[in-house]
Formats: structure tokens, C-alpha cells, sequence
């Protein structure tokens, strides 16, 4: 009965925002022509919403090239960005917690959980504010790649030391038996990390989920475990990010949210299946390569 009434209540859900997204889209002076224009950016959302929610990396990973691309202002792309990615973090994390909740709520394996996410949230949210409010974070970012206009530099150079980070942690992978509790070196650890994080996500849109993950499977914690806190600390980071962007910057491409926005729903809500398929080595090797890939030709050696 109770499992009726969830299922019943997700596909309400379900409903509920298939019903606000055909709204918003015919409220819309020219939706067939807006459907023409940006209807494919949704394929772009379902496939950044997928290695975003299933390796714990920001969808920035996917967004910020494509967009560079199309030749986005540097303000636009990460803006944009940002807010796609609260879209499919959002429906990723109620994935995975829904599936901690229900399978791993009494698992020793998974008992860090609540405690990294209290320990990365909040600093997660403090390095976004540093980043976007404070003169030093300019400044800062000025020193070490020359301002927001050579965000391609620096997302290129940070995808590199991701993907390095990536293949150093695949070995770790094949554990069979991990951590269950954190130590008092996690406890200073992962606030830094998140902080860190917080800082480079608000300028590249990608980072924290990804650091924090790689840390804890280096520390020997659970590889699924880690992704879903990834997933769920990189949920709130981009929507603490979001209300700058959309109130103070108001540089995010809202034609390009629409479409890609939803694909980023229904790809945040079939990532963790993705997990749960298929190899976790193989899933994070792939990705690695991609981000490389993704780095280098970001770089102005190209």
C-alpha cells in the first residue's frame, strides 16, 4: 500500500512539472519557433544530467566546452550552466538520497554520509559566496588566469588535473572492504576541500562534487556512497550560486535552460541506474578520458 502511494506520488510529480514546462514553453511569444531554435539543447541537458549524477562531477564538465563553443560570453556560460545544473543535481540528489534512504540507511558502509555532507555543505556555500561577492576572489582570479575572459584556460587546465585525479582513483575502485567512519583528518579534510570547491565551482561551474568524491574514495570510503554525496553537496552548491547569476549577473540564456533544463531532469533521474549497471571503473575511466579530452582541447594549444 505504502509503495503504491510512492509511485503514485512520483508520477505525480512527474506530471506536476511536464505540466509547468509546457506552460512556461506555450507562455512563450514563439514556442514552435523556440522549439526549433534550442529543442536540441534537451539532448545536450539528459547527457550532462547522466556523467554528472553517475561520477559526481559537476554537468559543468559537459556545458561550459559546448557552450565555449557557441561562442557564450564567458558570464553566460557559466551562468547557464549553473542553472541547468540545478535542474538535473536537484532530481540526481533526491534520486540518491531517496536510494540511500531506502537501502543503505542502516548499511555501516554508507554511516558517513549525513556527517560529509554537514561537514561539505555549508563550506561549499561560503566558497561560493568568497568567489562571487568578494573583490579578493576577483582579484584572485585575475592573478591566476587573467580574469573571466580566459575561462577557457582555466577550465582546461582544471579538467586536466580532474581527469589525473580520476585515473589515480580507478585502482582504489576494486575494494571490497572500506572505511565506515570518519577520521579527525576528514574532519578538517572535507571543509577545506568543500570550501576549495565552493571557490572554483562559482567560477567554472564544476568542481566540488568531483574533489569531494576522488577524496573519499583515496580515503577508501564506499565508490557508490561517495558519488551520491557528490552528487547531493553539488545540489545545493549550484543553487546557492544560482540567485547571482539570475538576479545580479543576469546573463543566463533562460532560452537554453527551458530545453536543456528538462533533459537534465529525466537524465538526473536515470543516472544513478546508470551506477548501478555498470561497472564503476569502467564508468569513471570513460569519464576521465572525456574530461581530458575536453581539457586539452580547451587549452589555446588548439
Amino acid at each position: 500500500m505504502i509503495s503504491f502511494k510512492k509511485q503514485n506520488a512520483v508520477k505525480f510529480i512527474v506530471a506536476l512539472l511536464l505540466c509547468v514546462w509546457l506552460g512556461l514553453l506555450l507562455s512563450q511569444p514563439t514556442p514552435f519557433q523556440l522549439i526549433k531554435e534550442f529543442g536540441l539543447f534537451s539532448g545536450l541537458g539528459v547527457i550532462g544530467a547522466i556523467f554528472a549524477n553517475a561520477t559526481g562531477a559537476g554537468g559543468g564538465v559537459v556545458f561550459v566546452p559546448f557552450f565555449n563553443y557557441l561562442s557564450f560570453s564567458p558570464q553566460s556560460v557559466v551562468a547557464t550552466s549553473f542553472a541547468i545544473q540545478c535542474c538535473g543535481m536537484t532530481a540526481g540528489a533526491l534520486t540518491w538520497a531517496h536510494y540511500y534512504k531506502k537501502q543503505h540507511s542502516h548499511d555501516n558502509y554508507w554511516k558517513a554520509l549525513p556527517s560529509a555532507l554537514m561537514l561539505t555543505i555549508p563550506t561549499s556555500i561560503c566558497g561560493v559566496g568568497f568567489a562571487q561577492y568578494s573583490s579578493q576572489s576577483n582579484l584572485l582570479l585575475e592573478h591566476l588566469w587573467g580574469g573571466a575572459n580566459n575561462l577557457h584556460i582555466a577550465f582546461g587546465s582544471f579538467s586536466i588535473v580532474l581527469a589525473l585525479a580520476i585515473f589515480a582513483s580507478v585502482p582504489l575502485m576494486k575494494r571490497t572492504h572500506f572505511e565506515k567512519d570518519l577520521q579527525s583528518k576528514d574532519l578538517l579534510g572535507l571543509p577545506f576541500i568543500g570550501f576549495l570547491g565552493g571557490v572554483i565551482t562559482a567560477w567554472l561551474s564544476v568542481g566540488v562534487g568531483e574533489l569531494v568524491a576522488v577524496y573519499l574514495i583515496i580515503r577508501g570510503f564506499n565508490v557508490t556512497m561517495s558519488i551520491a554525496i557528490a552528487v547531493i553537496l553539488s545540489a545545493f552548491t549550484v543553487w546557492s550560486a544560482l540567485p547571482y547569476h539570475a538576479f545580479i549577473g543576469e546573463s543566463i540564456v533562460w532560452q537554453v535552460v527551458l530545453f536543456a533544463g528538462a533533459g537534465a531532469i529525466v537524465g538526473g533521474m536515470i543516472a544513478k541506474y546508470v551506477v548501478l549497471a555498470f561497472s564503476v571503473q569502467r564508468l569513471k575511466l570513460f569519464f576521465g578520458i572525456w574530461v581530458l579530452m575536453l581539457g586539452i582541447t580547451s587549452l589555446p594549444i588548439f
